[in-house]
């Protein structure tokens, strides 16, 4: 990370090596006494990383695109995501590269570290925004296409003031993140990290479980297996499922972390095909089964589907802990994308300062000044799909594929094969116009709404 004004090699070592996510770890002596992280560990925490409000968003991608159509982008989106990775941790290696920051300084100098710290900031800062609303649509209730769907309080106490998403949300964001976002090591959120992976599970296991029952019963309707065509408009509407797609696999940023906390680094690329094999399963499994369940009445956040009778003894109960259960999992999993957000911010603000973790001003002042920034966009961004689309379409696609493709064509340690080069202009190619596409699209659909009111 530490390129341009930094004055030693030693000071641009170390913010180069903890740059992802573990910013204390390399500056303290207790650092030498560490291990290694084991495989299973690394897989856990970058499954951590990926697995995130993407699974909220993609049945209604798979709505969009059709069952058969959606279900092979997600495979197909994550044999880019290997590749994309396996590009950075080739050159990193090659290079005894220690961060994706400084993988780009090395690549295409300042600018090139400071585009991938910008990017960074803009995702993370997008999925934030996300799991707050997801926190909101779940415990004070959403409104979509003039429906109102309850939330959890609202449907325990009634509609009142002190349960609307307003209120709700600055509760949430004072008691319970701003704990955790205060602590300066990630250590500190290994055990939160354990159960918000063991609550996404509980809520794809009832998923699966109340669709199958339904199935067996014969209540389920036929899902569409491909997407509906009537005119040229409705084919630049299915690639806004794509930036959807892409956000849910975004885990670049902490790549670099995990690598440098193993002891055999040739482990690493086992460990991320292994975590991206276990991620696709739980997002073809929640998309299959939620969108069997719901059908064309998936909502942008499937979680907000999860107040109506499902049909099932019961079901209230069931909705109720498939909905507290996902909601919980946000909370816990904000502080390690959180985590990143901030040092990734810092590095673009002062990139010449101390590390933050040594200054209570500084990291106070981030801190406090990124939680009133998210807490405000998620009370007047109107719904996930909205938020997904806009960082999807932008910084996590440089993030996720445009960035690796171009330190493989830059090949800065004369590592890259042919393959390599052509999977790469394929890569940026695809990313490129697909993503266009989305952002046009999603331009006209928002100035036919203002049309139309």
């Amino acid at each position: 990370m530490g390129a341009g004004n930094v004055s030693t090699d030693q000071s641009k070592e170390i913010r180069d090596e903890t740059t992802p996510l573990l910013p204390v770890k390399a500056e303290e002596e207790g650092f030498h006494e560490f291990n290694g992280a084991s495989f299973s560990g690394a897989v856990f925490n970058l499954s951590t990383t990926i697995v995130g409000a993407g699974i909220m968003a993609l049945p209604a991608s798979i709505k969009m695109l059709g069952l058969i159509p959606g279900l092979l982008m997600i495979v197909f989106v994550a044999l880019l995501t290997e590749a994309s990775i396996d590009m950075l941790v080739r050159c990193s290696h090659q290079g005894k590269i220690t961060s994706y920051g400084w993988l780009m300084g090395e690549a295409y100098g300042q600018w090139g570290r400071i585009a991938l710290q910008a990017s960074v900031v803009i995702n993370n800062i997008g999925v934030m925004i996300v799991y707050m609303i997801i926190i909101g649509d779940v415990l004070s209730g959403t409104t979509s296409d003039g429906i109102h769907h309850r939330g959890l309080l609202e449907g325990w106490f009634g509609s009142h003031l002190w349960n609307s998403r307003a209120v709700v949300l600055l509760v949430t964001t004072l008691l319970v993140f701003a704990p955790l976002v205060s602590f300066k090591r990630l250590d500190s959120l290994s055990y939160t990290s354990a159960l918000s992976v063991a609550l996404a599970v509980i809520f794809v296991v009832i998923t699966a479980g109340i669709a199958i029952i339904k199935l067996i019963d014969g209540t389920v309707a036929m899902p569409k297996l491909f997407p509906e065509i009537d005119d040229l408009s409705s084919i630049w509407k299915l690639f806004t499922a794509v930036p959807v797609l892409v956000t849910a696999y975004i885990c670049h940023y902490n790549v670099h972390s995990i690598d440098n906390e193993i002891e055999d680094r040739t482990q690493t690329q086992p460990i991320v095909r292994t975590s991206l094999a276990l991620c696709s399963s739980v997002y073809i499994a929640t998309s299959f089964f939620a969108y069997l369940l719901f059908g064309d009445g998936t909502l942008d956040d499937v979680l907000a589907n999860f107040d109506s009778d499902l049909g099932i003894p019961f079901s209230s109960v069931f909705n109720d802990v498939v909905r507290v259960s996902y909601a919980a999992h946000v909370m816990l999993v904000f502080p390690i994308v959180f985590f990143a957000l901030r040092l990734n911010l810092d590095g673009l603000l002062f990139p010449t300062s101390r590390h933050i973790s040594h200054d209570n001003k500084r990291f106070a002042i981030i801190t406090i000044s990124l939680l009133v920034v998210i807490y405000t966009a998620a009370i007047f961004i109107p719904s996930i799909w909205d938020a997904f689309q806009f960082t999807g379409a932008t910084a996590a696609v440089l993030i996720g594929f445009i960035f690796p493709a171009m330190v493989i064509l830059r090949d800065p340690y004369g590592i890259a094969t042919k393959r390599d080069k052509i999977l790469a202009v394929t890569m940026i190619v695809l990313a490129v116009l697909s993503n266009s596409v989305a952002l046009y699209s999603d331009a006209m659909n928002i100035f036919r709404k203002k049309e139309v009111a």
